[in-house]
């Protein structure tokens, strides 16, 4: 798409947002209701998109992409009403009489930019709550899943006019000449490299951002945890869509004394779930294309496999591996693996956890697989993370009720219902002040008198 059409749409949806249209609740509702039902239609033939761009199956398409973006709209229709109302809070006597109010309100024209690992769930998750919150939206999936931005595109254009919700599909030239354009709000979930990009491009407007990147996750797994649920657990997140997820388990910190006994079962589970052959596992996905394939095969020290480690250039397939013996010094460490490799790295002393998580970029999410209070409050007190489990990995993400969001390196902002609806709109503090009085202390000239009494109510 070329940049004059690009700025085309910008304008026309700016138009469009001043019309006041998208404001009344009962059009948010409407929107809501024409995607929820657009997907349903639709789910077969996103999960054969989701498959062609990934290999998912279509279990794990509707369990991590459809079902829960259609879960998300479900939370927004049922609170929209109350979330869209103004928030009444209490009037300091010094502003006697009055009525004190928050307002929300759409920011206008956002730009939601996605990444390809969940093309379809981190596309329409962040779209729901902006619609949800009044705003009009230029949606970006990524050129690396083509087939599922394909589908995005013409579903979202078969419920919507341009001027209300556009999608811009392309590559690099594209994703440049929307960052030129002057949005309200600027959404964006990807790398972190480009993720700096982004804030460096929408600083020139001072566009306020969200930015949801990532990092290396740490799974932490002390002597009290229940092994054999702790690598039931792990493997089950760190392996879903090939390691290809954000929050994923990026590396295992487990006690030196239990960590024999915690691979040996992480083993036995990879083989149970996956099969004694994953790469001819059908519903075990692919890397998604062949420049990460590559990247992430160069990870794996052969020397250091426990198992795992094959891998299929023709399919993209690599096996879910296991990696013991790691320190921070191999390369497998150097990096966010973003795929089927799990390292294993020891502790003596939960102090030693502590100081290895601080020692290194904020991480989005932080696991810790425990019986004992004390390791659990330390851990999740002291070390700074986006968010995380006790006792098991990946589903902080997959409820509306919380906010998901990283912190420093990781990210800033946050989303998923009430907290995506706040990050999509403006909160406006209101007074309304009244006409039948008006206490004249804060006029001039100041009195003696007047200066008491905003001592007595200011204090």
């Amino acid at each position: 798409m070329e940049k004059q059409q690009i700025a085309a749409i910008v304008a026309e949806q700016k138009r469009f947002f001043e019309t006041g249209k998208t404001l009344p609740v009962a059009f948010r509702k409407q929107a809501l209701l024409r995607l929820r039902a657009a997907l349903r239609e639709n789910e077969e033939r996103i999960a054969e998109a989701v498959r062609a761009d990934l290999g998912k199956s279509a279990f794990e398409s509707y369990m991590c992409e459809t079902g829960l973006v259609i879960s998300e709209i479900g939370y927004m229709l049922r609170h929209i009403d109350s979330l869209a109302k103004e928030k009444r809070v209490p009037t300091p006597i010094a502003q006697f009489p009055s009525r004190s109010y928050i307002k929300p309100s759409p920011y206008g024209v956002t730009l939601i930019m996605s990444p390809w690992n969940y093309p379809l769930l981190l596309t329409l998750d962040p779209l729901v709550d902006a619609l949800a919150a009044g705003n009009t939206a230029v949606v970006k999936p990524s050129a690396y899943s083509p087939a599922t931005s394909e589908v995005i595109k013409d579903i979202l254009e078969s419920i919507y006019p341009a001027k209300y919700v556009a999608v811009v599909t392309g590559g690099r030239a594209e994703n440049t000449c929307l960052l030129e354009q002057k949005f309200d709000y600027i959404f964006f979930t990807g790398s972190k490299n480009v993720g700096k990009e982004v804030m460096s491009k929408a600083s020139a407007h001072l566009t306020p951002i969200t930015l949801e990147l990532g990092g290396k996750s740490p799974c932490i797994v002390d002597k009290t945890a229940n092994l054999r649920l702790a690598a039931k657990r792990i493997v089950f997140g760190k392996y879903l869509n090939c390691g290809q997820t954000c929050v994923a388990p990026d590396y295992i910190l487990c006690e030196r004394s239990v960590k024999d006994r915690l691979t040996a079962y992480i083993c036995e589970e990879i083989v149970k779930q996956y099969g004694e052959c994953p790469l001819e596992n059908d519903s075990y996905g692919k890397i998604v294309n062949s420049k990460h394939f590559e990247r992430i095969c160069g990870l794996i020290d052969g020397d250091k496999v426990m198992i795992g480690g094959g891998s299929d250039a023709d399919t993209l397939k690599i096996e879910p591996t296991l990696m013991d013996n790691v320190t921070w010094e191999d390369s497998v460490m150097g990096e966010e693996i973003f795929g089927p490799v799990l390292p294993v790295l020891t502790f003596d002393s939960i102090d030693e956890v502590i100081k290895t998580v601080r020692d290194h970029d904020k991480p989005l999410a932080l696991y810790i697989f425990s019986s004992c209070k004390k390791n659990i409050a330390r851990v999740t007190s002291e070390c700074s993370f986006g968010g995380g489990c006790v006792n098991d990995v990946v589903i902080h993400l997959a409820t509306s009720n919380m906010g998901f969001g990283g912190v420093g390196e990781s990210g800033m902002g946050s989303y998923h219902g009430k907290f995506g609806f706040d990050t999509f709109s403006h909160k406006k503090s209101m007074v309304d002040k009244k006409t039948w009085l008006d206490l004249p202390m804060r006029y001039q000239p100041y009195k003696k008198l007047y200066g008491k009494l905003i001592r007595m109510v200011l204090r």
